[in-house]
Formats: C-alpha cells, structure tokens, sequence
C-alpha cells in the first residue's frame, strides 16, 4: 500500500538517488528535481567506506559497485622532468590503502547505479529545480523554474554544497559554509600516458598543491585533478565565472606547470565536464525547518579533505528514509530523530577534514623538501571514525 505522504527531492546525485530509493521501497510517493538536462558526467573518483558499504549491500547494488571500481593497484609521484620520486602498490592518494574493503568509483558511476537502483515508482523532472516554496500547516506549496506549481508533505535538499533548496529556507549560503582554502578541478582526458589502473602525482615545486591524473575504466580513460590554493571564499573567489572563465583560471594557476601538466590543460579546453569547486564544509545549527530537511553535502558536507562525503550521503539518506519510516511519515519526529542520530557521526568526520587541513598548512614547501608519500593520511585513526556508526534495521 502506497504512502500517502509526497516527498520533493532536489538533487540526483548522490544523496537524492540513495534517498528515493529508500522512501520509495518504505511506500512514499517520491518526486526528484535536478537542474541538470540529465544524470551529470564527470566528477571525481569517491569512496564509499564502513557503513556506507552496508547501505549499499542492503539496497541490493554493492557487487555492481564493486564492478565498477577504479581498480587502481598503486600510485607515483614525479617532478618536472617526469622522474619518478616515490612509487606504491599500497595505497593511492585519491582512495588510501588499497587492501581495504572501501570501494573507489567515479562519482558519475556511482550516481548512475543508485539511479538506476530506484526503479520505475520515482519520479525524475531533469532540467528544472525549485523557483520557490511556501510552507504551509499541511503541505509545502513549490513553484518551480519551468512554472509548475505543485504541494509536497516533505522537501528534502539534496543538492550539494551549494544548495539553492537550503537557501531558499535557511538563509544565504555564507552563513553555513566554512572555506578549507582550496579548489579542486576535474575533468576527462584520454588515456594517452597509458596508464595501467595507475595514478600518477605532481606536485609543483614550492606548493602543496598540485596535479594528479589516473586512469579509469578499465584504462579507456583517464581523470585529472588540480588543486588551487585560495583563502578567498567561493562566494567572491568563484562569484560569476562561467565554465570557461574557471578554465582560465586554472590555466593561469598552472602556466608554469612541468610534467604533462601543459598537455593535460589543453585537453581541459575542449572537456565538456570540467568540474571547478571549493574545499568547503557545511555547519548548520539544524537540519531541519518546518517541513523541509537537508541531507548529504547540503547539510552536513565533510570536503573532499575529509574522503568521508559521499560515505555520509549514502548513510544520511538511509537513516533520514528510516526514521520517517519510523515515524509513520511524522516529519517532526523523524526530523529530529534523523539528527539525534546521525550528528556526532557527521562532526567527527567533518573534523577528519580539519585535521588534514592544519597538516597542510603545517607544511612549508620549500625546494629539495622530502616527499611526503601518504598525502592523504588515512590511517587508523581514520578508520575508527569511519568505523564509529552501526547502522539501525528500520
């Protein structure tokens, strides 16, 4: 018997998809919105770790994940002039120890086998997001971009970092986001370098940061990532920049660049899924507000520097879908269960970004500086964090 109470959705990425699949399985009649014409490509290789495993065991789509891994057996690092510096089959900076049980894939592959996961029972409107949405005693009245109006029971942002869901009820996104100084690009190239499910680090002389490139896809592609170093905040620092204008930007950022570094930049011209953003947390006092919850980066977003967001994602959708199980649909009691439930785990491993964060800037580059050969320090203090939540049967 189907539930009677509508949940809006906004967003199909991660969160959203993981979300409709539960609710829809509990019975609720579910709606997602994205902006985007279709399921995004691009993105960057993520991880699912410790109970998030779990999550994707019982929605029955764990061996398809893993099939889908990046499958990398190690990583290097080299200087200017491409010489190796340091060389491992045992971790890799983007995915950490490679005899862990944690799953490395694309976040375009992930999001495609939650997608496809939730089945016929989900409503998807692509190339739409809501305009606005008025909260009433019994329902939420939306109006969105494309001039429909509708009324849902339930809103749920699921839309990432930058929420405009969140904005639109919670207040400016300055307000809730804490910049980690960096910004990360991401696109697709070739894999011309012949890459064997390796990946490779540059590192600039005189900067933490620098570029990184790994074949994916049983090696018929590669990714590249940069780093750029700004304490500017994404508000003013990205402000109004097109696609093209960020492209320019990192170009500029990375004109003195050696290795392959030029070659990898003019494949990012012509790359229709470049990806340009911040290392940014989210800090809410609460989730929630009348009828309408946050989930995921919208949230509770860890960065990048915490290898734990999307981990979080497939977690909190499971336990906010559980809890209004729980609650027969009660929004209020699920609300707050959701967040009584899940709040410590979310701050312990927001705080795993911070950590990181102060190495960083603890470093000094400076030339002949040894290489630091586990840049992402997933060790056992890590995996305790990771490891700290038991998922609820619901």
């Amino acid at each position: 018997m189907r539930n009677t109470r509508r949940v809006l959705i906004s967003g199909a990425s991660i969160a959203g998809p993981a979300l409709a699949y539960w609710l829809n399985l509990y019975g609720f009649r579910v709606t997602v919105v994205e902006r985007a014409p279709g399921p995004r490509p691009g993105g960057q290789a993520i991880d699912v770790r410790g109970p998030a495993l779990e999550v994707c065991e019982r929605m029955g789509v764990l061996e398809e994940i893993r099939a889908r891994r990046t499958g990398l057996r190690g990583m290097s690092m080299v200087d200017d002039n491409g010489k190796e510096l340091f060389s491992t089959t045992e971790h890799t900076a983007s995915g950490g120890s490679l005899s862990s049980t944690d799953i490395e894939i694309l976040r375009d592959d992930l999001s495609s086998v939650l997608l496809t996961a939730g089945g016929d029972g989900i409503e998807y409107l692509y190339n739409d997001s809501i305009a606005a949405l008025a909260q009433g005693t019994d329902e939420v009245a939306v109006t969105f971009h494309r001039g429909d109006s509708r009324a849902f029971d339930i809103v749920v942002a699921a839309d990432g970092v930058h929420s405009a869901t969140r904005a639109l009820v919670f207040g400016p996104e300055e307000n809730f986001l804490r910049h980690l100084g960096g910004y990360l690009g991401v696109w697709t190239v070739p894999n011309y370098l012949g890459l064997d499910r390796w990946e490779v680090i540059y590192q600039m002389p005189g900067d933490v940061w620098g570029g990184m490139v790994m074949s994916v896809r049983d090696n018929t592609e590669a990714r590249v990532f940069v780093g750029v170093h700004s304490d500017e905040p994404p508000a003013t620092f990205l402000g109004s920049r097109s696609v093209s204008d960020q492209k320019r930007l990192v170009a500029e950022r990375y004109k003195d660049a050696r290795w392959e570094m030029p070659r990898l930049l003019e494949y990012m011209w012509g790359a229709p899924d470049f990806h340009f953003d911040a290392t940014a947390q989210i800090h809410m006092d609460s989730w929630s507000r009348g009828r309408v919850t946050l989930v995921g980066d919208a949230g509770y977003c860890g960065s990048p520097m915490s290898g734990q967001s999307t981990s979080m994602a497939v977690v909190g959708a499971y336990v906010l879908a559980g809890e209004l199980k729980a609650a027969g649909g009660d929004h209020t009691a699920a609300f707050a269960a959701y967040e009584r439930e899940l709040r410590g785990y979310a701050t312990a491993n927001q705080q795993l970004a911070l950590d990181n964060q102060a190495r960083q800037e603890a470093q000094e580059p400076s030339a002949g500086q040894e290489t630091d050969t586990n840049p992402t320090h997933i060790g056992d203090s890590f995996y305790e964090v990771v490891n700290s939540y038991t998922l609820k049967d619901y």
